[in-house]
């Protein structure tokens, strides 16, 4: 279960004695596709499952969605229930291709730096803790990124998606994959992330879990999915770190 932490004192101790801290990539360290700029990447994937003539597969509101993830989670669905024709081939291989291109794109050009997140990284790296990237993004755009940044060396994992495509947040799968590779318990660890599926899968992992909500609906969707720490900065742990 997530620590449960209900002041200022609880939160920094929280950090401050973690071993460990496990960031989602998109929203808690940068923002990869600001101000709506995720939706070609989403309507380029819908091109192609409208090409292979399967756009039956997505529903009303997936075929609308900015998010490129809902159009992949759709068709992968399709094709694990069978729903492709042969015709499709490995439709789901073609768009995690073209999502992953859209992320190394975003990175080249220049997702927006989260406000503290590089200071504190900085920090938590300096005193010993070890840190690791856990994102439903591509491995490859968040190691860009962080060498971009002069952050790679900062972190000694970086667990992105994979082929596997059920295995993305809420799934704990990453988050675990991230525990074994830093060699730690789950409660020796923190994890930062700004999504309910982030909250989801820390707590189904056993990860004590700080929400980052950097705007009042992202805090409502934190609470709402049972985050019981929810920030909207890094200020709080700046000097704490």
């Amino acid at each position: 279960m997530a620590v449960e932490v209900e002041d200022t004192t609880d939160v920094r101790s929280l950090l401050a004695g973690a071993r460990g801290v496990l960031f989602d990539f998109d929203g808690p360290v940068c923002r990869l596709f600001p101000g709506g700029s995720s939706r070609p990447v989403a309507d380029a994937l819908r091109t192609l499952v409208a090409e292979a003539g399967v756009a039956h597969v997505l529903t009303p509101e997936e075929a609308a969605d900015k998010d490129p993830h809902a159009v992949l989670r759709a068709v992968y669905r399709a094709q694990r229930d069978r729903r492709l024709p042969r015709r499709a081939g490995d439709l789901v291989r073609a768009l995690e291709d073209r999502v992953t291109e859209g992320e190394l794109d975003a990175v080249r050009r220049g997702a927006w730096p989260t406000r503290g997140a590089a200071d504190l990284i900085r920090r938590l790296s300096a005193r010993g803790a070890r840190l690791a990237v856990v994102t439903n993004n591509a491995a490859r755009a968040a190691a860009y990124y962080l060498e971009r940044e002069g952050l790679r060396d900062c972190f000694d994992a970086v667990h992105g998606r994979t082929r596997e495509v059920e295995r993305m947040k809420p799934d704990p799968y990453v988050v675990e994959r991230a525990l074994a590779s830093l060699r730690l318990r789950r409660e020796e660890a923190v994890m930062i992330g700004d999504s309910p599926a982030d909250a989801i899968a820390a707590r189904a992992a056993g990860v004590p879990f700080i929400g980052f909500g950097r705007d009042l609906r992202k805090q409502s969707e934190l609470r709402g999915a049972g985050a019981a720490l929810v920030v909207d900065s890094y200020a709080l742990f700046l000097d704490e770190a």
